[in-house]
């Protein structure tokens, strides 16, 4: 102990410190909390700062789409006619404009959740450097007294890099456009709007087409050529259209089924 120091000014200076430990331990598990929030928020993604983009599990980027100046977030959106096609799309996104992630471009602390448990880490030094300034002000001697400044002096060095994010300026991207969160939400909106127009336009263009009166007429003229009554033929195209069973036509009734084969063969060479 040095001459001069009591016992409650050691422990003083032993609170300090550990008040200064307890705010760096509150500050360091906040951080790894929202660390891996973060992690599990993006399922799987990886970002890779050289391109400033997503990689997504199936190998497909996302590219930065928009900037929001009020959460201070960096959106990324994946291409709408990827995203829709990929196989595993039911486990990752149900939007139909692409798969969004969003970053922080601001460091540690950026959300409102990391600024309150920074205060709290701040608060905690404030208290870490007051305790032996106030033991100081009540020291019998001045070497204790001095001892007890040096050590608050030393705790509000070491505690400053708590507060660095009050001296920092705010990021501001450049090259991307900025929108709110309501504006981003609109825009996906239209975006999944007309995603489903084209679908929709795409399905009715595949629809199968109906029979036009050129084919019919084309089809009684051919019945008329073979003989056969233009009103018994639409009576077998309905009749094969029910039962699946092509009907015969009214000569081959007349004839034996065993002669019917060769009836056929001979109306197929007179007609060729």
């Amino acid at each position: 102990m040095i001459a001069g120091v009591g016992i409650a000014e050691g422990l003083a200076m032993a609170y300090a410190v550990v008040l200064l430990l307890v705010a760096y331990g509150i500050d360091t598990l906040a951080r790894r909390s929202a660390a891996k929030v973060e992690s599990d928020r993006a399922g799987g993604f990886v970002y890779h700062e050289d391109h400033d983009a997503w990689l997504c599990p199936q190998d497909q980027w996302l590219w930065p789409q928009s900037f929001d100046p009020d959460n201070r977030v960096m959106r990324y959106r994946g291409s709408p006619t990827v995203c829709n096609a990929c196989p595993v799309k039911d486990t990752c996104t149900t939007s139909h404009d692409g798969r969004e992630v969003s970053r922080a471009v601001d460091s540690w602390p950026a959300s409102e959740a990391a600024r309150f448990h920074r205060g709290i880490a701040c608060a905690i030094t404030v208290l870490a450097v007051l305790w032996p300034l106030a033991m100081a002000a009540a020291a019998d001697t001045v070497t204790a007294s001095l001892v007890l400044l040096a050590a608050a002096t030393g705790v509000g060095v070491l505690s400053l890099p708590l507060w660095s994010h009050l001296r920092r300026s705010p990021a501001v991207p450049e090259g991307v456009r900025l929108t709110t969160l309501d504006e981003n939400l609109d825009h996906r909106t239209q975006v999944a709007l007309a995603h489903q127009r084209r679908r929709t336009t795409y399905g009715s263009d595949r629809r199968e087409e109906r029979p036009s009166a050129y084919a019919s007429e084309r089809r009684d003229v051919q019945d008329r050529r073979h003989g056969a009554d233009p009103a018994t033929t639409v009576v077998q195209q309905r009749s094969r259209d029910a039962s699946g069973v092509v009907p015969t036509r009214p000569e081959e009734s007349l004839i034996p089924e065993s002669r019917r084969s060769a009836y056929r063969s001979d109306r197929t060479r007179e007609v060729g």
